[in-house]
């Protein structure tokens, strides 16, 4: 009884539209794993920063210098600077479980797409 149902929520496609969702649903596969890696980079660099801001930290926390915020350069301590980066870093790690499980619940739904309508790639010569 659950197999008919099962078969039943499959809706029948044409073979065009089965096409269209193969490739949106890459796309988006795509576009996220392509955000995933930006951001995996960019808390890899807030992390170079903050080791060279920590070691600034203990010998001279007054120690001043540089920031990019909204595009414009300011002058901070590296006092102020550190808990700032130590917050965004850990806010880019949350976007980043974040936008994994995304791309986890979409894998899984381009492998359920991809069994229920037994679509397999093209091999190319």
């Amino acid at each position: 009884m659950s197999t008919s149902k099962a078969k039943s929520k499959v809706q029948p496609l044409s073979d065009q539209e089965i096409q269209q969702t193969y490739s949106r649903l890459q796309n988006e596969l795509q576009s996220l794993a392509g955000k995933i890696g930006e951001l995996e980079q960019e808390a890899e660099e807030h992390g170079l920063v903050l080791s060279t801001l920590n070691e600034a930290l203990q010998v001279e926390p007054g120690r001043k210098c540089f920031r990019l915020i909204g595009g414009v350069l300011v002058e901070r301590t590296v006092k102020d600077v550190v808990p700032a980066l130590q917050t965004n870093r850990e806010g880019i790690k949350k976007v980043i479980a974040n936008l994994t499980e995304q791309y986890t619940t979409k894998e899984h739904d381009f492998e359920t797409f991809k069994h229920d309508y037994n679509v397999r790639p093209v091999s190319r010569a």
